[in-house]
Protein backbone atom coordinates (compact mmCIF):
# COMPACT_ATOMS: atom_id res chain seq x y z
CA UNK A 1 0.00 0.00 0.00
CA UNK A 2 1.58 3.19 -1.16
CA UNK A 3 -0.65 5.24 -0.25
CA UNK A 4 -3.75 6.02 2.89
CA UNK A 5 -6.01 8.53 3.46
CA UNK A 6 -8.58 9.04 6.81
CA UNK A 7 -11.60 10.11 6.33
CA UNK A 8 -12.06 14.11 6.13
CA UNK A 9 -15.43 14.16 7.73
CA UNK A 10 -13.97 12.73 10.96
CA UNK A 11 -13.19 16.27 12.30
CA UNK A 12 -11.20 19.43 10.67
CA UNK A 13 -7.59 17.93 9.09
CA UNK A 14 -4.68 19.68 10.49
CA UNK A 15 -2.03 17.82 8.96
CA UNK A 16 -2.18 16.75 5.06
CA UNK A 17 0.28 14.60 3.80
CA UNK A 18 0.00 13.35 0.32
CA UNK A 19 3.37 11.51 -1.66
CA UNK A 20 6.02 12.02 0.82
CA UNK A 21 9.45 11.10 0.12
CA UNK A 22 12.42 12.46 1.52
CA UNK A 23 15.90 10.35 2.60
CA UNK A 24 19.03 11.97 4.11
CA UNK A 25 20.70 12.81 0.76
CA UNK A 26 18.85 15.45 -0.11
CA UNK A 27 15.66 15.90 -2.06
CA UNK A 28 17.81 15.72 -5.67
CA UNK A 29 18.87 12.06 -4.56
CA UNK A 30 15.53 10.09 -4.73
CA UNK A 31 17.60 6.97 -5.09
CA UNK A 32 18.52 7.23 -1.13
CA UNK A 33 14.90 8.05 -0.34
CA UNK A 34 14.23 6.30 2.92
CA UNK A 35 10.27 6.99 2.87
CA UNK A 36 8.42 6.66 -0.42
CA UNK A 37 5.03 7.47 -1.56
CA UNK A 38 3.56 8.71 2.35
CA UNK A 39 -0.26 9.64 2.20
CA UNK A 40 -2.27 10.61 5.36
CA UNK A 41 -4.20 13.01 6.95
CA UNK A 42 -4.36 14.02 10.83
CA UNK A 43 -7.62 15.37 11.99
CA UNK A 44 -8.57 17.40 15.35
CA UNK A 45 -8.51 15.33 18.19
CA UNK A 46 -6.82 12.16 16.18
CA UNK A 47 -4.11 10.01 18.10
CA UNK A 48 -1.99 8.39 15.11
CA UNK A 49 0.57 6.14 16.06
CA UNK A 50 2.93 4.75 13.98
CA UNK A 51 4.40 1.30 14.41
CA UNK A 52 7.39 -0.84 12.61
CA UNK A 53 10.66 -2.36 13.19
CA UNK A 54 13.90 -0.73 13.14
CA UNK A 55 15.03 0.59 10.24
CA UNK A 56 11.39 1.27 8.74
CA UNK A 57 11.52 4.88 8.41
CA UNK A 58 9.65 5.65 11.78
CA UNK A 59 11.87 8.88 12.86
CA UNK A 60 12.41 9.95 9.36
CA UNK A 61 8.92 10.75 8.75
CA UNK A 62 8.31 12.60 11.77
CA UNK A 63 11.44 14.54 11.21
CA UNK A 64 9.82 15.71 7.58
CA UNK A 65 6.43 16.54 9.76
CA UNK A 66 8.64 18.44 12.03
CA UNK A 67 10.47 20.39 8.82
CA UNK A 68 13.72 19.35 9.82
CA UNK A 69 14.17 17.08 6.86
CA UNK A 70 13.68 18.63 3.00
CA UNK A 71 10.90 16.49 1.19
CA UNK A 72 9.04 15.63 -2.13
CA UNK A 73 5.46 15.51 -2.53
CA UNK A 74 3.29 17.73 -0.26
CA UNK A 75 2.77 18.42 3.07
CA UNK A 76 0.37 21.02 4.43
CA UNK A 77 -1.33 22.56 7.18
CA UNK A 78 -4.00 24.21 8.47
CA UNK A 79 -3.06 27.33 9.96
CA UNK A 80 -4.49 27.57 13.40
CA UNK A 81 -3.15 31.38 14.45
CA UNK A 82 -6.55 33.68 14.52
CA UNK A 83 -3.89 36.44 14.28
CA UNK A 84 -1.98 34.87 10.75
CA UNK A 85 -3.48 36.33 6.84
CA UNK A 86 -3.35 32.43 6.32
CA UNK A 87 -5.75 31.72 9.13
CA UNK A 88 -8.08 28.41 8.72
CA UNK A 89 -5.82 28.00 5.22
CA UNK A 90 -3.90 24.74 3.89
CA UNK A 91 -0.52 26.02 3.94
CA UNK A 92 2.58 23.83 2.64
CA UNK A 93 4.65 23.13 5.74
CA UNK A 94 7.94 23.96 3.85
CA UNK A 95 6.76 27.81 3.17
CA UNK A 96 6.15 28.41 6.68
CA UNK A 97 8.44 30.59 9.56
CA UNK A 98 10.70 29.50 12.16
CA UNK A 99 7.33 30.90 14.37
CA UNK A 100 4.67 30.16 12.22
CA UNK A 101 5.16 26.57 12.27
CA UNK A 102 6.45 26.11 15.59
CA UNK A 103 2.46 27.05 16.39
CA UNK A 104 1.36 24.57 13.96
CA UNK A 105 3.93 21.10 14.96
CA UNK A 106 5.59 20.60 18.17
CA UNK A 107 8.44 17.67 17.99
CA UNK A 108 9.60 15.69 20.84
CA UNK A 109 12.85 13.97 20.33
CA UNK A 110 14.23 11.29 22.33
CA UNK A 111 16.28 12.57 24.76
CA UNK A 112 18.10 11.68 28.33
CA UNK A 113 20.22 14.65 29.08
CA UNK A 114 20.01 18.51 29.77
CA UNK A 115 23.50 20.34 28.51
CA UNK A 116 22.04 23.59 29.81
CA UNK A 117 21.38 25.29 33.68
CA UNK A 118 17.90 25.70 34.27
CA UNK A 119 15.02 25.30 36.28
CA UNK A 120 12.44 23.15 35.10
CA UNK A 121 9.83 25.84 35.16
CA UNK A 122 12.17 28.22 32.74
CA UNK A 123 12.87 25.23 30.65
CA UNK A 124 9.00 24.62 29.81
CA UNK A 125 9.07 28.45 29.46
CA UNK A 126 11.20 28.44 26.58
CA UNK A 127 8.61 26.52 24.72
CA UNK A 128 6.47 29.65 24.44
CA UNK A 129 8.96 31.11 22.18
CA UNK A 130 6.76 30.71 19.09
CA UNK A 131 3.76 32.99 21.19
CA UNK A 132 6.07 35.63 22.36
CA UNK A 133 6.79 38.93 20.59
CA UNK A 134 10.04 39.37 22.59
CA UNK A 135 12.76 38.44 23.98
CA UNK A 136 12.52 35.41 25.84
CA UNK A 137 12.08 34.71 29.67
CA UNK A 138 11.68 38.22 30.09
CA UNK A 139 8.53 38.70 27.73
CA UNK A 140 6.92 36.35 29.78
CA UNK A 141 2.66 37.09 30.13
CA UNK A 142 0.39 35.80 31.97
CA UNK A 143 -0.55 33.64 29.10
CA UNK A 144 2.65 32.11 28.66
CA UNK A 145 2.95 31.29 32.21
CA UNK A 146 -0.88 29.88 32.71
CA UNK A 147 0.31 27.77 29.50
CA UNK A 148 3.54 26.74 31.65
CA UNK A 149 1.43 25.72 34.79
CA UNK A 150 -0.79 23.78 32.47
CA UNK A 151 1.61 21.68 30.77
CA UNK A 152 3.29 21.01 34.11
CA UNK A 153 0.12 19.19 35.15
CA UNK A 154 -0.46 17.33 32.39
CA UNK A 155 3.50 16.05 33.10
CA UNK A 156 2.71 16.14 36.27
CA UNK A 157 6.22 17.47 37.69
CA UNK A 158 4.72 20.56 39.44
CA UNK A 159 6.19 19.60 42.37
CA UNK A 160 9.92 19.57 40.32
CA UNK A 161 9.13 22.92 38.92
CA UNK A 162 12.10 24.87 40.63
CA UNK A 163 14.19 21.84 40.10
CA UNK A 164 17.38 22.32 38.45
CA UNK A 165 17.99 19.53 35.31
CA UNK A 166 20.96 19.13 36.16
CA UNK A 167 19.51 17.04 39.35
CA UNK A 168 17.15 15.45 37.44
CA UNK A 169 16.82 11.60 36.33
CA UNK A 170 15.96 10.39 32.76
CA UNK A 171 12.39 10.10 33.35
CA UNK A 172 11.82 12.91 34.93
CA UNK A 173 13.77 15.26 32.27
CA UNK A 174 11.88 12.88 29.09
CA UNK A 175 8.46 14.50 30.86
CA UNK A 176 10.34 18.05 31.30
CA UNK A 177 10.74 18.22 27.90
CA UNK A 178 7.65 16.76 27.05
CA UNK A 179 6.04 19.36 28.76
CA UNK A 180 8.01 22.31 26.75
CA UNK A 181 6.20 21.00 23.72
CA UNK A 182 3.23 20.75 25.08
CA UNK A 183 3.55 24.68 26.31
CA UNK A 184 4.63 25.45 22.73
CA UNK A 185 0.70 24.62 22.31
CA UNK A 186 1.14 22.99 18.74
CA UNK A 187 -1.72 22.44 16.65
CA UNK A 188 -0.19 18.47 16.02
CA UNK A 189 2.20 17.15 18.66
CA UNK A 190 4.67 14.71 17.12
CA UNK A 191 6.10 12.62 19.51
CA UNK A 192 9.19 10.42 19.35
CA UNK A 193 8.95 7.23 21.77
CA UNK A 194 7.32 9.55 24.25
CA UNK A 195 7.34 7.30 27.07
CA UNK A 196 10.99 6.50 26.49
CA UNK A 197 12.94 6.84 30.52
CA UNK A 198 9.66 6.07 31.89
CA UNK A 199 8.51 3.35 34.27
CA UNK A 200 5.44 1.57 33.91
CA UNK A 201 3.75 4.19 36.12
CA UNK A 202 4.56 6.99 34.61
CA UNK A 203 4.09 5.50 31.16
CA UNK A 204 0.12 5.37 31.44
CA UNK A 205 -0.24 8.42 33.45
CA UNK A 206 1.59 10.01 30.29
CA UNK A 207 -0.82 8.53 28.10
CA UNK A 208 -3.81 9.35 29.76
CA UNK A 209 -2.79 12.99 29.99
CA UNK A 210 -2.22 13.64 26.79
CA UNK A 211 -5.28 11.51 25.88
CA UNK A 212 -6.88 14.57 27.63
CA UNK A 213 -4.89 17.41 26.14
CA UNK A 214 -5.53 16.13 22.51
CA UNK A 215 -9.27 15.25 23.34
CA UNK A 216 -9.86 18.78 23.82
CA UNK A 217 -10.49 18.73 20.19
CA UNK A 218 -8.67 21.85 19.08
CA UNK A 219 -5.21 19.20 18.78
CA UNK A 220 -3.90 16.04 17.04
CA UNK A 221 -1.17 13.97 17.88
CA UNK A 222 1.23 11.81 15.46
CA UNK A 223 3.68 9.49 17.66
CA UNK A 224 6.05 6.65 17.47
CA UNK A 225 5.87 3.50 19.35
CA UNK A 226 7.75 0.02 19.37
CA UNK A 227 6.02 -0.90 22.22
CA UNK A 228 2.68 -2.44 20.69
CA UNK A 229 1.03 -2.62 23.72
CA UNK A 230 1.28 1.27 23.97
CA UNK A 231 0.26 1.94 20.93
CA UNK A 232 -2.34 -0.16 21.06
CA UNK A 233 -3.62 1.96 24.14
CA UNK A 234 -2.95 5.20 23.10
CA UNK A 235 -4.12 5.06 19.00
CA UNK A 236 -6.98 5.64 17.92
CA UNK A 237 -5.57 5.37 14.40
CA UNK A 238 -2.56 3.41 13.26
CA UNK A 239 0.36 3.16 10.33
CA UNK A 240 2.23 0.42 10.11
CA UNK A 241 5.82 0.86 8.36
CA UNK A 242 7.63 -1.30 6.25
CA UNK A 243 11.11 -0.51 4.27
CA UNK A 244 9.52 2.99 4.23
CA UNK A 245 6.44 2.07 2.59
CA UNK A 246 2.84 1.89 4.57
CA UNK A 247 1.73 -1.71 4.74
CA UNK A 248 -1.24 -1.21 6.63
CA UNK A 249 -3.02 1.70 8.33
CA UNK A 250 -6.81 2.22 9.73
CA UNK A 251 -8.27 1.35 12.92
CA UNK A 252 -5.79 -0.01 15.86
CA UNK A 253 -7.28 -3.54 16.55
CA UNK A 254 -7.43 -4.03 12.55
CA UNK A 255 -3.86 -3.15 11.85
CA UNK A 256 -2.13 -5.07 14.44
CA UNK A 257 -3.79 -8.06 13.84
CA UNK A 258 -3.30 -8.23 10.11
CA UNK A 259 -0.99 -10.14 8.18
CA UNK A 260 0.88 -7.08 7.04
CA UNK A 261 2.28 -7.22 10.67
CA UNK A 262 3.29 -10.84 10.82
CA UNK A 263 5.05 -10.19 7.53
CA UNK A 264 6.45 -6.74 8.82
CA UNK A 265 7.94 -8.11 12.03
CA UNK A 266 8.79 -11.45 10.28
CA UNK A 267 7.08 -13.24 13.38
CA UNK A 268 3.53 -14.04 14.87
CA UNK A 269 3.09 -11.04 16.85
CA UNK A 270 -0.06 -11.89 18.59
CA UNK A 271 1.21 -15.40 20.02
CA UNK A 272 4.62 -13.30 20.98
CA UNK A 273 2.47 -10.81 22.88
CA UNK A 274 0.36 -13.68 24.78
CA UNK A 275 3.79 -15.57 25.44
CA UNK A 276 5.54 -12.62 27.02
CA UNK A 277 2.58 -12.07 29.03
CA UNK A 278 1.82 -15.45 30.05
CA UNK A 279 3.15 -15.21 33.29
CA UNK A 280 1.30 -12.67 34.79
Amino acid sequence: MSAAKQDADSGKILLNAENLCAGYGGVDKPDEDIIHDISFTVCEGERLCIIGPNGCGKTTLLRVLAGTLPYRGSLKVTIQDEASPRYGKETERSSLGTREAARETGFLTQLSSAYFSFTVAETVLLGRYAHQKGGWLMTASKTDHHAVDSALAVCGITEIRDENLGHLSGGQLQRVFLARTIAQDPAVLLLDEPTNHLDLYYQLELLKQLETWIGGGIHASVGVFHDLTLALRFADTMMLLDKGRIAAYGKPAEVVRSEAVNSVYRMDVASSMRELLQNW
